[in-house]
């Protein structure tokens, strides 16, 4: 389904397929709970973070390390995941910066490489993310790098805590790329 040995790259960061070697590092980037309010799982509880990694380790999603080059720590994850070739589209998800990484610029390094990816390399015709509706800074973020707000799937993912998701889908289509890609490499 995935190249599994696919790795992107700009001059800031480098994205690889994650490996069971990086859990150690990513379980200390995840220790602070704060950080899971708006995900899933809650990955500073190590029985979550593994509910989280296995899907990745068995080929269902695309699941990457990010790494920041001019330290070269692992700072992240991000994934392709939901792919459907017969439909051509992909979804980018299952991200996550340490909270150090917040407000880098790292998230729009990551979107660019993997939506750089989708439409150059995959030819795909639809790039979309989703996310919680309260989290409003990663929909601030995504509405500025240019993603189109599409609508809200109400109480449609469980989370930690007993909670519902009420989750916002965001997109981008093929004649909507370049003009992305332009954008925010400038």
């Amino acid at each position: 389904m995935f190249n599994t040995d696919l790795t992107l790259e700009n001059d800031q960061i480098l994205l690889r397929p994650i490996t069971e070697q990086d859990f150690s590092l990513l379980q200390e980037l995840a220790n602070d709970p704060q950080l899971w309010i708006y995900f899933t799982q809650d990955l500073s509880v190590p029985e979550d973070f593994k509910k989280w990694v296995t899907p990745a380790l068995e080929g269902q999603r695309l699941q990457f390390v990010v790494i920041e080059k001019s330290s070269n720590n692992i700072v992240g994850s991000t994934a392709f995941g939901n792919y459907a070739p017969a439909d051509q589209r992909i979804e980018i998800g299952w991200t996550w910066l340490g909270k150090a990484f917040h407000g880098s610029g790292i998230n729009l390094q990551m979107k660019l490489l993997m939506v750089e990816y989708a439409a150059e390399v995959l030819k795909l015709k639809r790039v979309e993310v989703k996310t919680d509706v309260l989290n409003l800074p990663a929909r601030y973020a995504l509405s500025k790098m240019g993603f189109v707000e599409e609508g809200i799937l109400r109480s449609h993912t469980q989370m930690t805590h007993e909670r519902r998701r009420d989750t916002i889908y965001y997109s981008l289509i093929a004649n909507e790329f370049d003009d992305f890609l332009k954008k925010n490499k400038s």
